[in-house]
Formats: structure tokens, sequence, C-alpha cells
């Protein structure tokens, strides 16, 4: 995923890398269609991805189109930004009370059969196993049964259903039907994945893709986000625009994108369509490390050993190319240096790795 960098007293070249506690269910949970009023919490990672921005240099031409692989959901509706009363369904799921917002759902239902967004609550619980024993089929039918009353979210859970298995069964027209229902709906990732399919087809549609992932960032999708700003830096379907580009991976970057917080860096570290800037770029790489990406840790390392954009500090860059060596990215310029290093600097080396593990635990 990572290529190592090259470091002299004057320059450094950085390439850019590349999710509650709950109850336990009754034995039966409601088998018939649930209730709605505001839509499930549907907080799905995306269904296709694009190969990396991340391997490429932000100056070089990229070997493939970039991975759009979020480690953050998308967008989901919630009560807390509606005027309309918090209902309990989906309060209850927020908190990780499944068998609760399973109850509560199958209420709305008794109440109102069309109600789409509970039928789409029940379709993620039965899913996803919240609280029930996972039921792929009683899943499906609640999400085509929300679909077919015009829910959005339920509409790519479908789409996703369909294109869970790549093989010769997987089928790509009806989940692209689905996908273009959520899209009118304007749901954000069922417009990413729409731009994916137009990129990714026999016949590469870049132009629409760009419109697309543009539609998506619109509604807040980081993925739309980051796959916009791959195609405004190569030129592909737009015209190349470094300060678009930016602006695109700021978007992301600022939504916990990690792939796009790297970039970032980057993109400030070297100046592209940005006033460079080394320390604001040591922060991003900093937010990125610590959510750990392996490439931000490895060139958060290098700066620390350099003293680029952050004091100098051989604790600092050590620790960092430790916990980045764990994790898959060699680097012989920092392994170098580890012998280096006092008795005293390796203690405190070995205390800040076990502390940043231990964060994880």
């Amino acid at each position: 995923m990572s290529r190592s960098l090259q470091i002299t007293a004057l320059t450094l070249l950085l390439t850019a890398p590349a999710p509650a506690f709950s109850q336990q269910a009754p034995a039966e949970a409601a088998k018939s269609p649930p209730a709605a009023g505001k839509s499930a919490p549907l907080a799905p990672p995306p269904i296709f991805t694009l190969p990396g921005i991340a391997n490429t240099p932000i100056t070089g031409a990229p070997a493939a189109p970039p991975t759009a692989a979020s480690d953050t959901a998308p967008a989901v509706r919630d009560w807390r930004h509606s005027k309309a009363p918090p209902d309990l369904a989906f309060g209850a799921f927020q908190l990780g009370l499944f068998v609760t917002a399973q109850r509560e759902a199958a209420k709305r239902l008794q109440f109102n059969p069309n109600d789409a967004a509970a039928m789409t609550l029940l379709g993620e619980i039965y899913r996803d196993g919240l609280g029930v024993k996972p039921d792929a089929a009683a899943a499906t039918r609640w999400f085509r049964l929300a679909a077919g009353l015009g829910d959005g979210q339920a509409a790519f859970a479908v789409a996703r259903t369909l294109l869970d298995d790549n093989g010769p069964t997987a089928n790509k027209a009806e989940a692209r039907r689905f996908l273009e229902q959520a899209a009118s709906a304007g749901h954000g990732p069922a417009l990413y994945n729409l731009g994916v399919m137009a990129i990714d087809g026999e016949i590469k549609d870049y132009k629409k893709g760009a419109e697309l992932f543009r539609k998506a960032m619109e509604q807040g999708d980081i993925d739309g986000a980051y796959a916009l700003s791959f195609l405004l830096r190569e030129g592909l379907g737009v015209e190349k625009n470094p300060e678009a580009m930016l602006q695109a991976l700021k978007f992301a970057a600022e939504r916990r994108h990690n792939a796009a917080e790297v970039d970032y860096a980057i993109a400030l570290f070297n100046g592209n369509g940005v006033e460079k800037d080394e320390k604001a770029a040591a922060v991003w790489f900093t937010k990125a490390a610590w959510r750990n990406s392996p490439v931000a840790q490895n060139r958060l390392a290098r700066l620390y050993a350099a003293g680029r954009g952050v004091k100098q500090d051989d604790v600092e860059a050590m620790k960092w190319h430790i916990i980045a060596r764990s994790n898959g990215v060699k680097d012989d310029w920092l392994e170098d240096r580890l012998p280096k290093l006092t008795k005293t600097q390796r203690a405190l080396v070995d205390e800040a790795v076990r502390k940043f593990a231990s964060s994880f635990n």
C-alpha cells in the first residue's frame, strides 16, 4: 500500500496512501411489515471502491483510479436534526437498544402498515443481527417493502444485497435500478456507487462519474468527495483543477476519511493547490496516524526525524517508525537510525509504542 520516501536535508517527497451495547432479542421478533416516519439509520460501507489514489504521488500520474474506502459511515437521517419529534424506534437504535428499537418499529407498523422508515430499521436490525439472530431473508424482505414505498436508504440496502455476490448471480442491472431510486432521493452513497459504475464499465464515462461524485459530495458523502478529488487531479471527465481538488480532499478529510487526510496532508506539504504549509501537513498526518494509517505513521516519523513541520524529536520519530513498521511499512532510512538511540531514548520509545497500542484495546 505504501512506498518508501526519499528524504534529504532540503526535500521531503511524499506519496499518498491509499468501524454499543445491545440487548438480547426475544426469540420471535416482528415478522410482518413495521412502521416509519423517520428512516432507519443505515451506515453501510460503499458497495464499490475505486482502486487507490493513495499510492501515487500527488504530482504524478496514477496507476489506477482511487480507493474510496472510508472508515467513516455515510451520513444518515438523524432525528436530532429534524423539526419532527424524535421517534422512539430510531432513538433506541442510536443508543444501541436494539430490542427496544425492534419493538417500537413493530408498533409503528401496527399503526401505519406503510411506514417505510420502520421497515428500513427492521431490515437493518435483521441484516446485522442487532439483538436478533441475523436473518438475510427477513432483512431483504423489509428493505424491499420499504424501497417499494420510496425509501432511498432501503433501496440502497437492496442494491447492496444484489451486489454482495460479485459472481454470475449478481444482478447488476437490478442493482443499478435500486441505486438510481436511492440516488433520486438524494442518497449520497448511492450517487457515489453509480459514479463508480460509470467509470468502471467497458465504456468509461468519466464525465458522468465526476457529475455523480460531485452530487454525492453535495449530499455529504465523503467517498464521493474523495473520488471527485482524484478526477480533478487527473483531469478525467473534468479539467484539471488543483484548487477544486484540494477543496474536495479537505471536505473528506475534515469528515475523517482516512486516505483523504493523508492526501490532504501531502498536498499541504508539497503546496499543491494551496500555499505550502509543513506545520499544517504535520497536523493532518498526526490525525491520520493516530487513526492507525500506516502511511501517515511513516510520513510522521520522517517529519520528526528531519524536524520538518514539527520540532525534531528522535523519540517521536522512532515511535512512529516502529508503529508503521508493525503495520507493514518498511523504511530502511529510519531503521538505520534505531541503533543510534540512547538506552533512555529507547525506553521512552518502547513506552510510547505500548501506550499507542493500548489505545486500541
